[in-house]
């Protein structure tokens, strides 16, 4: 039975931010059970379509409009309710994000000049990678101080000019992104920064990491230093960058390492040389070489796989010496690693020893955390205890007594985190120092922290950065 009152103007669309007991969606018209365009009797509250379907009352408006002018009158309300509340919650995110970059130091309030970086979907793996490099500062203070591309071609000629998605393939230069990126980090006048254009470089440039799928940060770091180093070889605006860089005393070429052509700031800073010492069991023979190195992976020896955190009781918590000393210990390779013996023409069984011929200004160290089974890549979650200051190298070096003691410590400046189980899934953040305080770096979050948390992290790369000047050391 059709409600009588519907061919009254009492009837009106129902809006769910009026009427409480559902959206229009769940409304339908008690005739054809139509949901579209209800309309409910302010009277009896009957719920019909209006569509002439259902009944011969129900009209859209009056002759004179009256409906239509409701309905405008009710929009603006509503438009103005939107605006005023949107106008609210924006001055509610200024205060929160100001009073979040405020600490208070010696009593004074100081602002926080950390910026995040925004996730462009999976993109954790190289904001953590960037915060951390932008905290080693000789690196990060090169790249900042260099002059911005000059893109040439005639209506832009004379015109300093930005990359964009528009420019296509050509005139993309991974060293500008990168050096815009680490130039917005530490200016203060942003909670956070979207390093689009420099992942779109890294789309053009680095195939692997094409897409939105979750990466392996240690991974993402090594292709981008390669790729830095390749790139800083060629020209910069007409004038070698290796001229530039022999230009900065503090990298002169004595404390640089070659990798792939000629030095560069990558070489320079991350930088070391290794001894591979290869000896033959059978006759002794032995083989040595050098192979230059900008990170050492660590293993986590086997004994330690099962301790998950640093509290529990089941054996010794496992440290970065233990990880070092696995990986410069002398080792019996297996049968699938037979050594070719020149003086016996044929494989054989061998042993193997790592000695660092020569230190790096920053020592990054990456630890073996994922590891193929018969079907997937696992992770091992296993807690490693790592010094905040004072790692000292010197008994990993072949010539020890040809180096100073200070220049074997090291302090640790960032610390990249993967929470979750495998390397196609989780989340990656980092820890860093600035300025004698510690960040945590989450995507656009960034958060003051302290010494104690930092110490707790399950590290997947430690950067550890050359002690330039004498001070008390806490040895590891």
């Amino acid at each position: 039975m059709e409600c009588p009152h519907l061919s009254s103007s009492v009837c009106i669309a129902p809006d769910s931010a009026k009427f409480p007991n559902g959206s229009p969606s769940s409304w339908c018209c008690s005739v054809c059970r139509s949901n579209k365009s209800p309309w409910v009797c302010l009277t009896c509250s009957s719920v019909h379509c209006g569509s002439y379907r259902c009944d011969d009352f129900v009209v859209n408006d009056t002759k004179l409009g009256l409906v239509q002018k409701v309905r405008e009158h009710l929009q603006n309300l509503e438009n103005s309710a939107f605006t005023a509340d949107r106008h609210r919650k924006r001055k509610l995110l200024e205060n929160s994000s100001l009073n979040s970059k405020l600490l208070k130091v010696n009593g004074s309030t100081t602002a926080i000049c950390a910026t995040g970086l925004r996730n462009l979907g999976n993109t954790c793996f190289m904001n953590a990678i960037l915060q951390s490099l932008s905290n080693i500062e000789q690196f990060c203070c090169y790249f900042k101080e260099l002059p911005a591309v000059e893109l040439r071609n005639g209506k832009t000629a004379g015109r300093r000019t930005y990359h964009t998605r528009s420019q296509g393939d050509n005139n993309v230069s991974l060293v500008e992104e990168f050096r815009k990126t680490l130039c917005a980090l530490w200016q203060g006048s942003q909670t956070a920064f979207s390093p689009e254009s420099l992942f779109y470089v890294v789309w053009k440039i680095m195939p692997n990491f094409r897409g939105y799928q979750q990466q392996d940060a240690h991974e993402f770091m090594r292709y981008l230093l390669d790729h830095l180093h390749l790139e800083l070889q060629g020209g910069f605006n007409g004038v070698s960058r290796s001229a530039i860089l022999q230009e900065n005393s503090t990298l002169s070429p004595s404390n640089k390492c070659c990798i792939n052509g000629a030095s560069t700031v990558v070489t320079a800073i991350f930088g070391g040389i290794l001894q591979n010492e290869v000896n033959c069991l059978i006759c002794g023979t032995e083989s040595r070489k050098f192979d230059p190195f900008l990170d050492l992976s660590l293993d986590i020896p086997s004994q330690f796989r099962n301790k998950r955190s640093k509290n529990q009781e089941n054996g010794p918590v496992c440290s970065l010496r233990d990880c070092l000393r696995s990986f410069t210990d002398l080792e019996e390779l297996d049968e699938t690693e037979l050594y070719m013996c020149h003086k016996c023409k044929k494989k054989q069984k061998s042993t193997k020893k790592f000695w660092i011929q020569k230190l790096p200004k920053v020592l990054c160290l990456h630890l073996k955390r994922f590891h193929w089974t018969a079907y997937l890549r696992n992770k091992v979650d296993t807690y490693v205890e790592f010094p905040l200051r004072g790692l000292d190298m010197k008994c990993y070096l072949l010539e020890p007594e040809n180096s100073g003691p200070e220049n074997c410590l090291y302090d640790l400046a960032a610390v990249v985190v993967h929470h979750g189980s495998g390397v196609g899934s989780g989340h990656y953040t980092a820890y860093a120092t600035h300025e004698g305080r510690w960040f945590h770096f989450n995507d656009s979050t960034v958060t003051l922290t302290d010494e104690d948390t930092v110490v707790k992290a399950k590290a997947y790369i430690l950067f550890y950065v050359e002690r330039q000047a004498k001070a008390g050391s806490d040895k590891l």
